[in-house]
């Protein structure tokens, strides 16, 4: 595998589904009810229900996963979250849209900026990952 400074790696939609949180909810223990509950949501002041920030880092995270073929060769993997993706109760769920640039190769380490987008807007901020390339 090689890389350089501008490199697109394949990109790939998403599509969350209430399905998907109660899934997430039950192997994470996360079971905060902003993540089932339209009125506890929207009483937080919310939108609706909303995904669980990690799930939506986890399955961004799959650009790089994929695209390296070795989770080990991973250094570093990291992001802020900026905005929820709010999950409709229906059967298409939330389409999230993720991509990524390598955006330096540097002593053998790519680093990999990757992009979470929600309704035309990135729910991810500060999206990096550092990968250690083969020799």
């Amino acid at each position: 595998m090689t890389a350089a400074k501008g490199d697109a790696l394949p990109s790939f939609t998403v599509h969350l589904t209430r399905a998907d949180l109660v899934r997430y909810a039950g192997a994470s223990g996360d079971l905060n009810p902003i993540h089932w509950s339209d009125r506890i949501a929207t009483g937080a002041g919310l939108p609706g229900v909303i995904a669980h920030g990690m799930l939506t880092l986890g399955v961004a995270g799959r650009i790089v996963t994929d695209w390296v073929g070795d989770a080990s060769r991973i250094r570093s993997f990291g992001a802020r979250f900026t905005r929820p993706v709010p999950v409709p109760d229906d059967d298409e769920g939330a389409e999230v849209e993720i991509t990524a640039v390598v955006s330096d190769v540097t002593d053998g380490i790519a680093k990999v900026d990757f992009k979470a987008v929600f309704d035309g807007k990135s729910v991810l901020g500060r999206a990096v990952a550092e990968v250690v390339l083969p020799d």
